[in-house]
């Protein structure tokens, strides 16, 4: 079992099978030496017997290094280098098929997505300027300032970039100020809002207009939101550092439409941060929840009477999404949910009030966005 080898053996082992398999620029028989020396070098004798007996296997039936072809849980696993909990997770909440299209999906490469900065310039006319620049370009299906790089250089000499026409945001992520439907002049609460991709956005759709609170627990994030904002000439938002669970009795009805982009398990954009799958774990979807809900709970006290809240993630299991809001609604009858299909920029075939974006079916990253309205009072 593996858990039985020693690290340094074990590394030894993964160097010298990844050498035998996919470099054709060493010879297996070196790759199977040089490995045995490593492994007497780090270890002793036995070790370098192990790992000389192994690979010469290896050598012998090439044919057992093959991954496997069944879609079983622990199969798809393997094949497809997911942990085999979350596997089963996508299995039980999407069935097999889907679970299938997801890890593939997971394993293949994120293209370089830009948000138009519309307080400078037009879609357009950044897609000419792109184009000008070397970029191949087409423009997102979904969003209406979105421009896919299909092609593109270095990114810190990308002139329209660096000059603040345009931010780093995918797809999904640029719906959902859409969905907040931010008017200028009005009082915006951001309660999750670092690097502030969704800040500069509600910023520009209020024609930079009215204000902005942006928060995060972690104090060195919000200069990422003060950088983005400088760069894409935005100055009506102001970072406080607070711990979202407080929001509510920080700003009591202070807003008139708060977004809460909660912390999540990012099981959504998997495929643009491809080592994290291996950081998850079946206690933190467990505990999430608690802690969307928490958030949710506090943030919208700060909702003015007739006022917007805004519910998102980049996830896509239910327990993070559609179970979170439910619970809310459920506990919370001040608030409706709305027909989240008014205000996006794009039909859905779905008839669902909540958008649950799923990789595989619309080749974005994940995501999840609901939106609630607070009663007026009698």
């Amino acid at each position: 079992p593996l858990h039985k080898i020693d690290a340094e053996v074990l590394i030894i082992l993964r160097m010298g099978v990844y050498q035998c398999l996919f470099m054709d620029k060493v010879p297996p028989s070196a790759a199977c030496n040089e490995s045995v020396k490593l492994a007497k070098k780090v270890s002793n004798q036995g070790a370098a017997n192990f790992v000389n007996g192994v690979l010469r296997a290896l050598l012998r039936n090439p044919e057992k290094a093959e991954l496997p072809k069944g879609n079983k849980a622990i199969e798809l696993s393997v094949r497809e280098q997911h942990p085999l909990w979350l596997v089963k997770a996508f299995i039980k909440e999407f069935g097999s098929e889907a679970a299938i299209q997801l890890c593939e999906f997971d394993n293949t490469s994120a293209p370089l997505v830009l948000r138009t900065n519309t307080l400078k310039t037009t879609r357009d006319a950044l897609l000419k300027e792109l184009q000008a620049s070397g970029c191949k370009v087409k423009k997102t299906s979904k969003a209406a300032q979105g421009i896919i790089c299909e092609e593109h250089g270095s990114l810190n000499k990308l002139v329209p970039l660096q000059e603040g026409y345009a931010q780093v945001q995918d797809e999904s992520s640029m719906l959902v100020a859409p969905v907040v439907d931010p008017q200028p002049g009005e009082i915006i609460i951001d309660t999750c809002s670092a690097p502030g991709g969704k800040t500069t956005h509600l910023a520009e759709l209020m024609k930079n207009e009215g204000e902005i609170l942006a928060g995060d627990i972690h104090e060195h994030k919000l200069q990422l939101i003060e950088d983005n904002a400088k760069r894409l000439g935005v100055s009506i938002i102001k970072t406080q550092t607070w711990d979202a669970t407080t929001i509510g009795e920080l700003y009591p009805e202070y807003a008139d439409r708060v977004l809460v982009d909660a912390p999540c398990s990012g099981i959504g954009v998997l495929r643009r941060k491809p080592d994290s799958r291996w950081n998850k774990t079946p206690e933190l979807l467990a505990e999430l929840p608690k802690l969307q809900l928490e958030i949710l709970t506090s943030a919208s006290k700060a909702v003015k009477p007739g006022g917007v809240l805004v519910y998102s993630t980049c996830t896509i299991m239910p327990q993070e999404n559609q179970e979170v809001v439910e619970k809310f609604l459920a506990e919370h009858q001040e608030f409706e949910l709305e027909d989240i299909n008014k205000y996006l920029p794009y039909r859905p075939k779905g008839k669902q009030k909540m958008l649950q974006l799923l990789p595989y079916k619309d080749n974005t990253d994940g995501f999840f966005i609901a939106r609630m309205r607070k009663k007026q009072r009698k």
